[in-house]
Formats: C-alpha cells, sequence, structure tokens
C-alpha cells in the first residue's frame, strides 16, 4: 500500500474543508497500468483532463448540483465514484483549491498620486519603448521641475523656419502648432485627406530634450520629435508621408498657385531626408523638413518598433508632450510658477538620474555598444570634441573597436565614408562656436581610427586615414584667414599654415621683394591657403 500523507503537515489546506466521503478510492500501484486506472477499467484510455470536461463518471452533465466542475451529487458514496490514483486526486483539488490573493490596503487619507502615477508609467511600457534588460536598478521616468517645463514651453513656442528649395517660399511656424497639426492630420481618417493613423503619444527627443533637462544652456542642432503609432504595413508609411506633406501645404502663403502644392513639389522643397526602416524587428520612418544650412531642422521620427534608441546616454532622455500641448489647448492662462503641467521624462538608457549626471559632469557612457550603428564613432568623436570625457576609461578601448569596426560595417567603401564624414560636419556643426571645432573633432576621429581599427586590411586604414587627413587639412585651410587676421606676420616673409602645401612655406606672393623696392605689405594668406583654392 502506498503511504498514507500526514494531513497535519499540509499547511496550504489549513482553512479549507473538504467533503471526505467524495475522495475516491486510492488504488495500490500494483493494481494500476501506466496511465494510473486500474486494468479493464473503462476509464483507463481516458484521462483525467478529457473525464473531468466531459464530467463523465461523476453523475453526468445534468446531475451536478455543486457548482464545481467535475463535484457532483449522483456520486454519494466511494463506491460509486471512479477509480483513480493519488496524482489525480492532488490535481484535481489543485485545481478547486481557492487562491489566496494579496490585497493592497490603502490609506484614503494619505494617498500620494503622483507617485502612483509614476508607478503606472514605468510597469506599462509600450512596444515602443526599449525592452533591455540590466539597465539599470533606478527609475527611467521622471516628473520635470518648473524651470526644465518652462525651458520645454519656450522650445515649444519657438518659431521655427523651413527653408525651401528654389523659388518656394520660407515657411515660419510655431513647433508646438506644427506638432499639433501633423499629429491631427495623422488621425484624421483617409477621407478628409488624413491617414486614418492612432498616434499613442508625441516625444522630444535628442539634443532638444537634453537642452531642456540640463543644468546650462546645451546647443542643439536640429529639434527630434517622435510620433508614437503602428505602422504594420509600407502602405501605412506612405500615408503618413502624405499626411505631412499636405499639412505643409496648408502653410504656404495664400497666394502660391495650387499647382505648386502638389506631394512631388513638396517633397522635393521642404523635405532635406526621408528614410524608411523595415527590417530585424524596427518598423520606424523619419522625415527631416529644411534645406538651409545654419538653421536647426525639424526632423519628425514616426516609431512603431525600435530596438536601439539611443547611442549614448547623454541623448537618451525623451520627453512627453501630450500633456503640455493639452495644457494649450485649455488654459487661457500663461505657464506659472504655481500653475504648470506635469510633464514627464524619460531616459531609455535605463537610469534617468544617471544619464542626467552624465549630462551634467560630460560623461560618456552606454549600453550593449555592438548595437550602436556606424554613426555611433562620429557621435562619440563630437562629444570628445566638446569636451566630454570617458565614464569608464578602462572600458573605453573597448567601446572604441566595437565603434570602429560597425562603422566599417556600415559605410565599407571610401565613397560612403567621405559622403558620411562631409554630411555629419555639415549638419552636426552648425554656428561659429560649434564650426570652430571640425579640425579637432577631425583629428580625435584620426587618433580613434587608427588606434582602435581591427577590421579592416592595412591598405584599406591607410586609405580612411588618408581620407581624414584630407578633410582636417581643408577645415583649417577654410578657418586660415580668420587664424592669420588674428597674427601679424614679419615682414617680407610667411609661413604658410596648411600643412599639405610644403612647398610654399616662402612662396613668391609673400616672400620677400628685389631691394630697391619697398617690401609690400604681407598678404594676410597665400594663394593656396584660400579655401576654393586649397589642393587639399
Amino acid at each position: 500500500m502506498v503511504d498514507i500523507l500526514d494531513t497535519e503537515s499540509l499547511e496550504d489546506d489549513v482553512g479549507y474543508d473538504y467533503d471526505t466521503t467524495k475522495i475516491p478510492e486510492i488504488v495500490t500501484p500494483d493494481d494500476m497500468n501506466e496511465s494510473g486506472y486500474q486494468e479493464g477499467s473503462e476509464y483507463s484510455d481516458k484521462s483525467y483532463g478529457d473525464r473531468r470536461d466531459s464530467k463523465e463518471g461523476f453523475g453526468g452533465e445534468g446531475d451536478s448540483d455543486s457548482g464545481v466542475d467535475g463535484v457532483s451529487s449522483g456520486c454519494s458514496t466511494a463506491d460509486d465514484c471512479p477509480v483513480v490514483s493519488i496524482n489525480d486526486v492532488v490535481a484535481y483539488y489543485d485545481d478547486i483549491r481557492p487562491r489566496k490573493r494579496y490585497v493592497p490596503q490603502l490609506n484614503f487619507y494619505n494617498v500620494d498620486i503622483e507617485r502612483m502615477t509614476m508607478d503606472a508609467i514605468a510597469q506599462s511600457e509600450s512596444s515602443y519603448t526599449s525592452s533591455e534588460e540590466g539597465c539599470g536598478a533606478g527609475e527611467r521616468h521622471a516628473v520635470l521641475s518648473y524651470e526644465q517645463v518652462r525651458r520645454l514651453n519656450d522650445v515649444m513656442d519657438e518659431v521655427v523656419a523651413i527653408h525651401g528649395r528654389g523659388n518656394f517660399p520660407t515657411l515660419h511656424v510655431r513647433l508646438r502648432e506644427l506638432v499639433a497639426g501633423v499629429r491631427a492630420r495623422l488621425e484624421a481618417s483617409q477621407s478628409t485627406g488624413g491617414a486614418g493613423i492612432t498616434v499613442r503619444d508625441v516625444r522630444l527627443n535628442g539634443g532638444a530634450a537634453s537642452h531642456v533637462l540640463a543644468d546650462r544652456p546645451q546647443p542643439y542642432s536640429d529639434i527630434d520629435l517622435i510620433f508614437t503609432a503602428e505602422l504594420p504595413t509600407a502602405r501605412h508609411c506612405d500615408r503618413v508621408k502624405a499626411a505631412v506633406l499636405g499639412h505643409l501645404s496648408t502653410l504656404l502663403p495664400p497666394a502660391t498657385p495650387r499647382r505648386r502644392a502638389s506631394t512631388a513639389g513638396l517633397k522635393e522643397a521642404y523635405v532635406s531626408k526621408m528614410v524608411r526602416v523595415n527590417s530585424d524587428g524596427d518598423r520606424w520612418s523619419l522625415i527631416s523638413l529644411g534645406n538651409s544650412r545654419g538653421h536647426k531642422s525639424v526632423e519628425l521620427k514616426f516609431v512603431d518598433t525600435m530596438r536601439r534608441q539611443f547611442e549614448f546616454s547623454v541623448d537618451s532622455f525623451q520627453i512627453a508632450l501630450d500633456s503640455l500641448l493639452a495644457f494649450h489647448e485649455c488654459a487661457q492662462l500663461p505657464i506659472g510658477e504655481n500653475f504648470y503641467p506635469t510633464v514627464v521624462g524619460e531616459s531609455v538608457y535605463g537610469d534617468f538620474n544617471e544619464a542626467l549626471l552624465h549630462l551634467a559632469e560630460k560623461l560618456i557612457a552606454t549600453r550593449q555598444p555592438e548595437e550602436i550603428r556606424g554613426g555611433g564613432l562620429l557621435k562619440y568623436c563630437a562629444l570628445l570634441a566638446k569636451g566630454y570625457r570617458p565614464a569608464r576609461p578602462d572600458k573605453i578601448k573597448t567601446l572604441e573597436r566595437y565603434m570602429c569596426s560597425r562603422f566599417f560595417i556600415d559605410f565599407p567603401e571610401l565613397g560612403q565614408q567621405r559622403a558620411k564624414l562631409e554630411a555629419y560636419l555639415r549638419n552636426h556643426f552648425v554656428g561659429r562656436e560649434e564650426e570652430a571645432l571640425k579640425h579637432r573633432y577631425l583629428t580625435l576621429l584620426h587618433a580613434v581610427v587608427r588606434e582602435s581599427t581591427v577590421c579592416l586590411m592595412g591598405h584599406e586604414r591607410r586609405q580612411t586615414l588618408a581620407l581624414i587627413e584630407a578633410l582636417a587639412c581643408r577645415e583649417l585651410c577654410a578657418r586660415a584667414p580668420l587664424l592669420v587676421a588674428a597674427v601679424v606676420p614679419p615682414a617680407g616673409y610667411f609661413v604658410c599654415v596648411c600643412a599639405a602645401c610644403a612647398a610654399c612655406a616662402a612662396c613668391a606672393a609673400c616672400g620677400p621683394q628685389p631691394a630697391p623696392a619697398p617690401a609690400p605689405a604681407p598678404a594676410p594668406c597665400c594663394d593656396c591657403c584660400r579655401p576654393q583654392l586649397c589642393p587639399a
């Protein structure tokens, strides 16, 4: 016979009473076959779950009056019940046993509504939010202070200029009005010219978000806006593009001929970059507005899913704009210290406070560097040129090797590398102070590629280094008039600042003149140092 169970040791059963008259007879292992039923029994070829669902052997479907599946009044004695094994008995009572559930106790006299809201936001991650594991133990969300909300309101109240090519007029629009208009177009039905797409939320991202959260001013070259929506097919992306261009057509001056407001014409005039990604778990599209160098461009990113949403912790901030937009639609009073909306910020790096500390201390940190795309190397060197330093100097060489390898995987050809570098210099170094950092940036990039590239052949590595040297010489030559004007060279002699033109260290235009004639005033720069004539 089997061992008798000690009912006193079953602490989980305390407080539950069972009708022992309905417990089926327990048979010995010798009397059972492999299925747990007696040989020759009519239930030997049926599992416990099948019989329980069909209620066979439990009094029939119409005989049950207990309200519990599998227990019926038709089985009044143990002799009337089917013979089952001890495993079926345990499984049966596990199935009908009441569950103990934890009920949280709330103190209704002291409920922190803001804290409860933040916990709910942290627990409910959308499909667009990063799912990286091990991203820090701190909170990834935080409520913005009044000063941060005020800076955010100033950014959203800024009038941005969307420059057009050719004779298309420049569009001037307030940023929050542009966001509200694009969102309304996306959510409008297709019959009315919209996209028929539900927008989950709108966020401010990138350098503008870092500027809002930082204690000191942070320059930013463009304004990144994220619209999270469902984009299951390429047709949805086409509808998004049509909705954005349709909203731009409403911003044209009234005197503009309608024939010029076609979709193709607006795209050629006002869209500087358009990207669509639908592979490897990424489904998003990007439309960059603005075609004028030296002015902030507006990048509209429409995201369904995105695996990697940041490169480094200092650019991982996202600020939800829905509450601020709703505030301006409903409130009659301006934002004040005692009257402003609750705005939530998020760091997709994983720890909001840690990322904010990195931003304040100018530290470079990231997670999963192998996932950073090729542009991460250029961003890393730009941070170094702006005075940032690694948060983990002992790990930085590994990070550099990862980024160099990914850069040459994404841009294997020399022509692609040149195009990428020139576009990065043109788009991310805007303004007098930023342009002064170009030569330093290229010098740092040259050092990183020289020391941390392990995936190239020798001649390929030398070609890339030569390309960076040529770009650095060009940038130095472009600034040579500014550098030489500040220093008066000695009379009759001038040393060229262009490192690539060693032959003109004492050229005729700047060298000494014959003795009979008075020496002319030295030229500020020889011809080889002029940007349009520089051979570099």
